[in-house]
């Protein structure tokens, strides 16, 4: 049986957890909606069209952005 330390310590860190899932949702989900901003091109409209050179594009973009964010919070 954990003593009452031990529990409080666990609690800690899936609270850090979930506050560090949450930043990294919110930096990423900035992260993208900047690039819709500053990109004129309405990538989700052309992969409705069937455009697979944009569905490439915006997994590259999502890619990168994952990396940039995963890279931000592990430091």
């Amino acid at each position: 049986m954990p003593d009452s330390a031990e529990i409080v310590t666990i609690i800690g860190r899936v609270a850090a957890s979930i506050g560090w899932t949450l930043i990294s949702v919110l930096i990423f989900y900035g992260g993208q909606r900047l690039y819709d901003y500053l990109d004129p091109i309405d990538y989700r409209a052309e992969i409705k069209k069937g455009n697979v050179a944009a569905g490439i594009q915006m997994a590259a973009v999502t890619i990168a952005l994952a990396a940039i964010v995963i890279m931000a919070v592990a430091t």
